[in-house]
């Protein structure tokens, strides 16, 4: 998910490289923690901090990978 919010954002914004991050981290944040919400609102599966937490830790590791594919790049 990480990867592809950061793909999408270098996409739209290739020259505003920090802001592109600093969007591409919101979206993760916002969508991990609104299928949280989602579940208490509807009361369909179960509302659990945690599991948003590790959807935002796993979204982060994959910017960082396309961050480190860019900057591997970027050098050669």
């Amino acid at each position: 998910m990480g990867a592809i919010f950061r793909i999408f954002t270098l996409y739209f914004f290739p020259e505003q490289y920090i802001f592109s991050i600093v969007i591409t981290f919101i979206l993760i944040v916002v969508l991990t923690y609104g299928f949280e919400l989602f579940s208490l609102i509807t009361g369909k599966g179960h509302y659990e901090i945690m599991d948003a937490i590790a959807g935002t830790i796993g979204g982060t590791i994959g910017m960082a990978i396309i961050l480190l594919i860019e900057y591997w790049h970027s050098t050669f």
